[in-house]
């Protein structure tokens, strides 16, 4: 008997945006990825809905073969990431369907190269960590699910109470998901998860090869693995019977994905912790103010066992050494000669930010972006944008003139500085220049772990989540790097800098966190120096819904590129009147980007879903047009910079 099944083809083209109907065997239901034919090629699709009836006029046609399957959860979870975000469910689905290459040969569990050695467990936990135990327990047994808040100053004990709630997850024969915001904090936490439950818990982030994640998929699917730790698109993993999701660092903005679909992974899993009935823990110590506002609040206090370290803010103002102030230098050298350790946050690569000709004025830009060129170490001016690299010039392109300026410092520089000024100090550097090769993070913290003497030097990297014995400095070398940013999130992601890296000092023993600005009067700065957090929250939470920001309302970015500058701006006109009575800023432009011209639309909004869905239906029909003008078009629901 011939069975009818909607099928959405893995195809990006938005025109292409809805499901097509086929003719599938017995035994094919929802969540099947089968082969199809589609416009005289063969495409992956997935099967959304069986047993459906053809639309008049249409000549179906027969599905190929079944080349894998994913549970019906993330069909249902990747259709709501398509319409929430404004992409195609084409591109949505793949997001929970990757393609599944074939097996070449058996390679050890990636796993056993990426962790880390774990500290031992506590023989006993505090009272607040117990209390947060039993209230996430609750929400495991309730099978209603919850989303709850886990906050706590760094050093509180967040990562033991994940481990007891997996445990807990196991107990009941349920599944768990640990997210971390970036690759570079794998290590350390897939260390202490392999320690309590061994070759139950698998990895996955786009940092390993094809083959590894199609193995830990593997093993995830079948249940040998029932606990899976990764960055964002772990959120996908295929765990049946998920139980738990613990999102750590939950405020740090790398869990924004940056390509189509756009999701926010937070978002996603406290959509797939409702649709699972499973509980979501959202832990940090320096929490979003969305997640303050509308989340159930576990707090589980100061410290464990100490105090967190004062912070000395030194006035650049008043200092002639940069990167490297009179202070920072003195208490550096009072590391080596205790043969101790420090961390040096300054959140820029290379030598120099910019390279500036005191003659004419000009800085060397990069030809396809409007951006300046970054200078590396290697001598070689790079785009950190479109990856354009060229030699740095001895004289000015422009003028001629040999008095070419280094504007600012990155940390290429500070290791030279570093290198010069104090010798004794090992420098172990942790950037994205430095961590490119796989495995290579791994290797720089177990380094550092092991070092005496040593300085770890890097941008935010160094700042998330790391726990070394033997810390007793942490630094900023620039606070204002980020400050002056024309972004309404700026404030909140100093604050939230400056506060982790402090975290970093002092945990076992006393430790002391220098902090370099050139205005040591900002809010931020001052409320970073005092470790408060509840203060800085409250007035930023005052500022955003005076101005209608999130979490009081949402933001929907539409963003259009074509080679010439006014075509996106005349697109977005169209699509604002479109729109209708939204509350629209723009268009404006926007900086040139790989050589395409951009423009920007931004809508408040209480409805993002709503809106989005309507920008994606207003661009599908004019996607032929706008393709015909070489325009680009994203939607982006929630952005984390505008």
């Amino acid at each position: 008997m011939t069975r009818l099944a909607a099928v959405y083809p893995l195809v990006t083209a938005r025109a292409l945006a809805r499901p097509f109907t086929y003719e599938v065997p017995e035994g094919v239901e929802e969540g099947a990825v089968v082969e199809v034919r589609l416009g005289g090629a063969r495409q992956r699709g997935v099967v959304v809905e069986t047993d459906v009836e053809a639309p008049r006029g249409v000549e179906t046609a027969p599905v190929g073969r079944t080349v894998d399957s994913i549970p019906p959860v993330l069909v249902e979870l990747a259709l709501w990431i398509a319409d929430y975000y404004g992409s195609t469910p084409g591109r949505a689905l793949a997001l929970v369907a990757p393609l599944k290459r074939a097996r070449r040969a058996e390679k050890p569990a990636p796993g056993l190269r990426e962790s880390l050695p774990a500290e031992p467990a506590p023989e006993r936990l505090s009272a607040e960590q117990e209390l947060a135990g039993e209230r996430i327990v609750r929400g495991l047994d309730s099978g209603e699910g919850a989303n709850v808040l886990l906050y706590g100053a760094t050093g509180s004990g967040k990562t033991e109470v994940y481990l007891r709630a997996c445990a807990a997850a196991l107990e009941r024969g349920l599944g768990a998901i640990v997210l971390v915001p970036e690759i570079a904090l794998t290590p350390q936490t897939l260390g202490r998860f392999r320690a309590r439950f061994g070759d139950r818990v698998a990895l996955l982030h786009s940092g390993l090869s094809e083959a590894e994640r199609r193995d830990e998929r593997e093993r995830v699917a079948t249940g040998e693995a029932r606990i899976v730790v990764g960055a964002r698109s772990a959120i996908f993993a295929p765990v049946r019977g998920l139980g738990l999701v613990c999102v750590d660092e939950e405020h740090d903005a790398s869990y924004k994905q940056d390509s189509d679909p756009r999701y926010d992974a937070r978002t996603v899993a406290a959509k797939r912790a409702a649709l699972e009935r499973a509980v979501a823990v959202f832990g940090s110590a320096t929490p979003r103010p969305e997640s303050w506002e509308r989340l159930e609040r576990i707090e589980l206090g100061g410290r464990l066992g100490g105090s967190l370290p004062p912070v000395q803010v030194v006035d650049l103002r008043r200092e002639a050494g940069y990167p490297l102030s009179a202070p920072l230098l003195a208490e550096l050298d009072a590391v080596a000669a205790r043969g101790g350790k420090a961390i040096l946050l300054l959140n820029r690569r290379g030598v120099a930010p910019a390279l500036h000709c005191r003659a004419c004025g000009r800085t060397r830009r990069c030809g396809q972006c409007d951006v300046a060129l970054v200078l590396h170490g290697d001598g070689q001016l790079r785009c950190h944008h479109c990856g354009w690299s060229e030699p740095a010039p001895e004289t000015c392109p422009d003028c001629g003139s040999a008095e070419l300026a280094r504007l600012g410092a990155g940390t290429q520089r500070l290791e030279r500085e570093l290198e010069a000024r104090l010798p004794e100090l090992e420098r172990i550097r942790l950037d994205a220049d430095a961590v490119a090769r796989p495995g290579a993070a791994a290797e720089i913290l177990t380094r550092f772990a092991a070092a005496r003497s040593a300085v770890l030097l890097g941008t935010q990297m160094v700042a998330k989540g790391h726990h070394f014995a033997g810390v007793d400095l942490a630094a900023v070398v620039d606070a204002d790097t980020g400050l002056g940013l024309p972004d309404f999130r700026a404030e909140e992601r100093t604050f939230q800098l400056l506060t982790q890296l402090a975290g970093r000092s002092g945990r076992d023993a006393p430790g002391r966190v220098l902090v370099q600005t050139f205005q040591p009067d900002a809010r931020p700065i001052e409320l970073a120096a005092r470790h408060d957090v509840p203060r800085f929250l409250a007035g930023e939470l005052e500022r955003r819904r005076a101005l209608g920001y999130p979490p009081f309302r949402h933001l929907v970015r539409i963003v259009v590129a074509g080679p010439e500058p006014a075509e996106p701006l005349r697109a977005l006109r169209q699509l604002r009147e479109a729109l209708g009575d939204a509350d629209v800023l723009g268009p404006a432009p926007l900086l040139r980007l790989r050589g395409r011209h951009r423009a920007q639309l931004v809508a408040k909004t209480s409805e993002p879903r709503r809106l989005a869905t309507r920008a994606a239906q207003l661009l599908a029909a004019a996607s032929p047009a706008m393709r015909r003008a070489g325009l680009t078009v994203v939607v982006d629901v929630d952005p984390q910079s505008v």
